[in-house]
């Protein structure tokens, strides 16, 4: 056997947000009342649109499974870091990490997902009304779903062949543009104030949810690899990761 290194790595070690002592406590008590915001805001949205039957509209079909996506990513980050900030050498093993970064992408991909899911679903509204109930049944809005976590599972179980990268950030990106240009069209299309006032506010919630998650992610990677940089990388990963879950159903609802 020629000369190299031969071994073997079996654990991460995490550099987390500060190395300051004196800010472990107050972050582990800020990040752990974010926690339990977002988790008793999904879900009271979610036990909210299940026992109220006027609720029971694709909108809000969309808006628990987005939710749901909320919770379950919020779960698989949060509760590390905070163990975290207890203890004093920060390591992650290596079976560990590829587990929290298999299941946080099937988070991450089922959201992408799930919001251009929403926006097709308001463009059917404004552009087709008369054909919403059909277009959207019952039956179309469970195979959608269904759908998005198929890709998020398919998705995050291949996500180091390129392929799936492009098509998991690509599709619902331009799902997103596509259909918010002929939402736009149709908005202009309306000749009433209070018809296009209505139909803005049905999707601006949802444009400020994409806003959101595309702007932080995209700070975050675009960016040089500086020191400066890479903390500023931190805290905008942090805010779309964890942060931004707290946003989704208040806004979009």
């Amino acid at each position: 056997m020629g000369p190299g290194n031969h071994s073997t790595m079996t654990e991460f070690i995490l550099a987390g947000l500060t190395d300051k002592p004196e800010l472990q406590l107050p972050l582990c008590l800020f990040f752990l009342g974010t926690y339990m915001v977002t988790v008793v805001g999904n879900l009271g949205m979610i036990t909210l649109i299940g026992l109220s039957s006027c609720l029971h509209t694709p909108m809000y079909h969309f808006l628990s499974s987005l939710s749901f996506i909320g919770l379950c990513q919020s779960t698989v980050i949060t509760p590390k870091m905070l163990v975290n900030f207890m203890t004093e050498k920060n390591t992650f093993s290596k079976p560990e990490c590829m587990t929290q970064l298999y299941f946080f992408l099937i988070c991450i991909i089922s959201e992408c997902q799930m919001l251009a899911v929403m926006v097709y679903d308001h463009y059917v509204d404004i552009c087709n009304p008369l054909l919403y109930n059909v277009t959207m049944s019952y039956q179309v809005c469970s195979w959608l779903v269904v759908e998005v976590y198929m890709i998020g599972l398919i998705g995050a179980t291949a996500h180091t062949v390129l392929f799936f990268s492009a098509f998991n950030i690509l599709a619902p990106t331009l799902t997103i543009l596509g259909s918010y240009v002929s939402i736009i069209a149709g908005i202009l299309g309306i000749h009433s104030t209070e018809g296009c006032s209505k139909a803005f506010s049905t999707c601006s919630s949802h444009i400020l949810a994409v806003t959101i998650l595309y702007g932080s992610a995209a700070f975050m990677y675009l960016q040089s690899s500086n020191v400066s940089s890479m903390d500023q990388g931190k805290v905008s990963s942090v805010f779309y990761t964890i942060i931004a879950l707290i946003l989704n159903p208040q806004t979009i609802a």
